[in-house]
């Protein structure tokens, strides 16, 4: 039988991990229910985060936007602060699973799980999240991009969970979408995912541009040379196509049961061109 415990506070938390040491870590749980009834031998201890109520809120603090990592994907679409300034986020909130996985999965367990597919990860390299990590010992900030090291692989060190996401509040003048593209409508792993952010003057000129790109390498994949050549670029369709084909040269897909790394390419190449809507 295994054991489940649910502290009520990161203090529990962190006594309840020194007494099991070995014990995992729930989140919402969507990937790691799946994963342990796989593996039905593994029947070490489970800690589940979910009555932490520190671990889930959304403010705006100063020039952040804070988010708590057991904020489920559902709240982030609901959030009139981040539907006014960082509507990426929410827009790929809005594309997981179903709606009982988008009121049960949570950002931090989306970040933790590093899949290159995951919908929030874009958003957040595009907007140059942080990610606040924290332990008995003390916490500890990182770049998400330092913190994601490969599919499945983060940089928690033993006791560690994920606190919360630190993201600079745009400007007034900066606009942010997200694009996925899957095998259908709904309930689809991404075969390619593009997070955008930019900063776009009344002549429509690009002062600033980030672009993330999803499901297209082995972790979320930034092009700062690529993004750079678009500053000072007025938004048009020849300029979202020439940098479209110079990011399908860049990326590094591939060929799975979902689509060919020829096809997520030729992806890449066009969906910049979605901007212009």
């Amino acid at each position: 039988m295994r054991q489940v415990m649910l502290p009520a506070s990161l203090e529990e938390l962190w006594a309840l991990r020194k007494e099991h040491p070995d014990a995992l870590v729930m989140a919402g749980g969507t990937d790691l229910l799946v994963r342990m009834r796989a593996t039905k031998k593994d029947l070490r201890p489970v800690l589940v985060l979910e009555r932490i109520e520190e671990l889930r809120h959304i403010e705006l603090n100063g020039s952040e936007i804070i988010v708590g990592a057991m904020t489920s994907h559902q709240q982030l679409m609901d959030s009139s602060i981040i539907t006014r300034h960082i509507p990426a986020l929410g827009q790929a909130a809005a594309m997981v699973g179903s709606p009982a996985i988008r009121h049960m999965g949570t950002m931090g367990g989306n970040i933790c799980t590093a899949s290159p597919a995951g919908d929030t990860l874009p958003p957040l390299y595009a907007l140059q999240a942080q990610v606040a990590l924290a332990g008995p010992e003390g916490g500890r900030m990182a770049a998400i991009e330092e913190f994601i090291r490969g599919p499945g692989q983060v940089d928690l060190k033993p006791g560690e969970i994920l606190k919360q996401v630190i993201i600079p509040l745009p400007g007034k003048a900066s606009v942010s979408s997200y694009f996925k593209v899957g095998q259908r409508q709904a309930l689809a792993i991404s075969i390619c995912s593009m997070a955008v952010f930019m900063q776009i003057n009344q002549g429509r000129y690009i002062e600033e541009a980030r672009i993330a790109w999803g499901s297209v390498g082995p972790t979320v994949m930034r092009f700062p040379e690529a993004d750079a050549r678009l500053q000072g670029s007025q938004l048009s369709a020849s300029v979202l196509r020439e940098y479209g084909e110079a990011a399908s040269r860049l990326v590094a897909p591939l060929s799975d049961i979902r689509a060919s790394a020829g096809y997520r390419r030729m992806l890449v190449a066009n969906l910049p061109l979605r901007l212009l809507a």
